[in-house]
């Protein structure tokens, strides 16, 4: 394809084939309506919402605390998508803190993950289907909709946490160190992993730095001394002197480092991990407690060096776990794979490997208490609530030296395997007349966020900004939910989700008004490897009455990620994709809306997007950006990663902005521009990493627009994926449109004329003229 001839197949026919269009038929039939999405959606309204959301995202969205998931998007962005698209007759500034009821609609999300388009829509009143190929997607999504007698799970929830008290409350209090009371609760225990030395035998605590708790949010600096174990609390940890008990000194750094670790006895130097050793050994070190006597009059936290009565209540819990017949706990090896391999280099094969014997003990206990609950969804609820729970106790948790809090397993999305673990109270600890809980990782924690998360099921809200205070604004006539929860309602709503691939839905042609969906980004998360941790303990509670846990494990050979060690590349990806949005597209009523959000550093994970769309026989009538991720988050902070998703608006037929056909980079930049404003406008300041994906979408919306007429989806992929890349590479490299991003005036050579134009533009009326396709 000559350069010359690029953008005439971007006008598609002649202008006399053609008339402009402001107006098509609604999505049921039943009249005329503006497409609602391309006109109405208020980018820096939403924008400064679901940026917001991202924060702190349980405060927007409760529901989402059910149980973990990974990368949720805002609830705050598919909610303005849904009300630009079915209600656009008043601006979304205002219609977003109004109750709306779409009773009739019937919306798809056939990528459900967490679930965040089908509870938006659910709670909007619409009939929802919703697909995912992961059991435990699906599993969640059911929890999070699914109606519960929140008085009944209380009781339930209270009576299992009273029942765990009585048997193993005692081993997570200690001695207070300054008021000598033995009921202070232990927060935190900190363990450091070992090894003996090949030499000599002797055990090497692979402390990469001594410094366990920073001034951060502690008066002091609190060190572990090399020589006796001692915590000392110093002003400076660049010179923190001797230690207060044995005149040690200090030192900021540890002997481990780089997989290497020198032995202080023999001088030998060791390495580490060894998969040959087994599971990694671990030496309780140091302990965060809390003491209810001393807090009033206590500064900062409490830390201690575990004690002798300490150490015996470990021994105790080890004599406990060996004296019961275990029932629960899983048998299921690792499996191999990209992030699960990491395990295995540090010794772990089986899940249970990942626990210690009291994190067992008490895992074990709760499931046979649950199990023997009657009301089933109740049992179900608290089965959910012992799998997220998993990912705060097991010896994968690291403690934030700074933060002084327990960071679960799946704070960065993969397994991380550190040298120092945390391991959270069990229990939890509820503050003493009050319904908070101090510290994190508890029965208590999880109970109360579950609790809060079906509340906001009934009476959802919004957040609204006024000034520097947050607004709580309730949306009283709407709700999520298969009924409404309340005792004896026959208010019912539409609700059908399942477990499969989406590619194989039984759907009836034109019976969608809508799909709203987050698909998987080629080469993201590992979703499957990582819920495995937590599947195979919940297989083992509803798995005789779930057939959605009857696979071994949740990986699935049509799982739609990159992973080298499943074999799955970009064309799997591909043929995946395409599968599922011809699905869709069949389903869908004409002119109906199909809305996914999407993201990735490089181009190449767009040309599967492109082919999607092609072969679905759909056109990209808009491409939004919204912030999407928390810039903050671990697993992305400091990646250079973008918070950004294009939000790509599809459909059989309708109409094109002719503003949105630019006809060169500097046309783009311009579009970008537009966009990046929009952003600012709503508090957003888009990084380079967010501005290269906004620039991806709008590449990949002119690409699909070009190649539509001439389009051949019987092609074989690899060719297809040619195709779309070819388009990209001759329209302008990344370089090319960002050099205007810089300077938006930069003139334009006269003599380089990046496309010859086959028809006038000037044909299409004003740039807020509408083509159709």
């Amino acid at each position: 394809m000559e350069r010359g001839n690029l953008f005439g197949k971007l006008c598609g026919k002649k202008r006399k084939d053609r008339q402009i269009l402001t107006h098509i038929g609604s999505a049921d039939g039943s009249g005329e309506r503006l497409f609602m999405i391309e006109n109405n959606f208020d980018i820096a309204f939403i924008a400064d919402l679901a940026l917001r959301e991202k924060q702190i995202q349980q405060n927007y969205r409760p529901v989402i605390a059910v149980h973990k998931w990974f990368a949720r998007r805002p609830g705050t962005l598919f909610r303005g998508l849904l009300l630009s698209e079915f209600l656009g007759s008043k601006p979304l500034r205002d219609t977003f803190y109004e109750s709306n009821n779409f009773s009739g609609l019937h919306v798809a999300d056939p990528f459900m993950g967490g679930g965040t388009p089908v509870l938006e829509a659910n709670r909007t009143g619409c009939d929802i289907t919703g697909f995912d190929i992961n059991p435990m997607a699906y599993w969640i999504v059911k929890q999070e909709i699914e109606h519960l007698d929140l008085s009944a799970y209380t009781t339930a929830a209270a009576d299992l946490r009273a029942s765990l008290e009585a048997k193993i409350g005692h081993l997570y209090r200690t001695r207070c160190v300054l008021c000598g009371s033995e009921k202070a609760h232990v927060k935190y225990f900190l363990w450091i992993k070992n090894i003996a030395c090949k030499a000599c035998g002797e055990k090497i605590d692979l402390f990469q730095k001594y410094v366990i708790a920073t001034d951060a949010r502690h008066p002091k600096n609190v060190f572990i001394c090399p020589g006796c174990g001692e915590l000392t609390e110093i002003d400076n940890r660049k010179n923190p002197g001797p230690c207060a008990h044995c005149h040690t000194g200090l030192t900021y750094d540890g002997p481990a480092g780089r997989g290497r670790c020198k032995c202080a006895s023999c001088g030998t130097d060791n390495r580490f991990p060894d998969p040959g050793n087994g599971p990694p050994h671990h030496r309780l070190f140091a302990m965060e407690y809390y003491c209810k006597r001393c807090k009033s009059s206590h500064t900062g936290r409490f830390f201690k060096k575990p004690d002798a009565e300490d150490n015996q209540k470990a021994k105790e819990a080890e004599k406990m776990w060996a004296s019961i017949a275990a029932r629960f706990v899983p048998d299921d090896k690792i499996r191999s794979g990209d992030e699960s391999n990491r395990l295995h280099r540090w010794g772990y094969q089986y899940y249970r490997e990942m626990f210690n014997t009291r994190q067992l003990l008490g895992l074990e206990l709760s499931a046979q208490m649950i199990f023997r609950v009657p009301d089933e969804r109740v049992r179900n609820a608290l089965s959910t609530n012992l799998s997220d729970l998993l990912r705060y106790q097991n010896m994968l948790c690291r403690y934030d030296t700074k933060a002084l809090k327990s960071l679960d397993i799946f704070s960065i999305h993969g397994f991380p395997v550190g040298l120092v673990q945390c391991e959270s109270n069990f229990l939890g600890i509820m503050e003493p007349g009050r319904y908070t809980c101090v510290g994190s990782g508890g029965w208590a924690n999880i109970i109360e966020k579950f609790k809060k998360a079906k509340t906001y099921c009934d009476q959802p809200f919004e957040v609204q900004v006024v000034g520097r205070k947050k607004k709580i604004i309730p949306i009283s006539e709407e709700w999520i939910g298969d009924r409404f929860n309340g005792v004896g309602s026959s208010n019912i709503r539409k609700v059908d989700i399942s477990c499969r691939d989406a590619a194989g839905a039984d759907l009836p042609d034109n019976s969608l008004d809508a799909v709203f969906t987050d698909p998987p980004y080629f080469g993201n998360v590992q979703y499957a490897e990582l819920m495995d941790f937590c599947y195979v303990w919940l297989k083992k509670l509803v798995g005789q009455t779930s057939s959605a846990f009857n696979a071994p494990s949740t990986r699935n050979a049509h799982e739609l990620t990159g992973n080298v060690d499943m074999g799955r590349d970009l064309k799997h990806f591909t043929e995946g994709l395409s599968a599922v949005f011809q699905r869709m597209a069949m389903a869908l009523k004409n002119g109906a809306p199909f809305v996914f959000t999407y993201h990735h550093n490089k181009l190449e994970a767009y040309y599967p997007v492109a082919v999607a769309i092609l072969d679905a026989d759909l056109v990209c009538s808009a491409s939004l950006p919204c912030p999407g991720e928390m810039g903050g988050s671990i697993h992305i902070n400091g990646t250079g990663s973008s918070i950004i998703d294009t939000v790509f608006v599809c459909r059989s037929t309708g109409t094109m902005k002719r503003k949105w056909l630019a006809d060169s980079p500097q046309a783009v930049a311009e579009i970008v521009n537009a966009d990046i404003a929009c952003l600012k406008n709503g508090n957003v300041k888009p990084t380079p990493g967010d501005i290269r994906c906004i620039i991806f979408g709008h590449m990949v919306r002119l690409a699909i627009w070009s190649l539509r007429s001439q389009w051949k989806k019987d092609k074989p992929v690899s060719s297809r994926i040619t195709k779309v890349a070819a388009w990209l590479l001759q329209f302008g490299r990344l370089a090319e449109i960002e050099q205007f991003l810089e300077n938006d005036k930069a003139m334009t050579n006269p003599d380089k004329t990046l496309f010859a134009i086959n028809e006038s533009l000037e044909s299409y009326e004003t740039e807020n003229t509408e083509i159709p396709f």
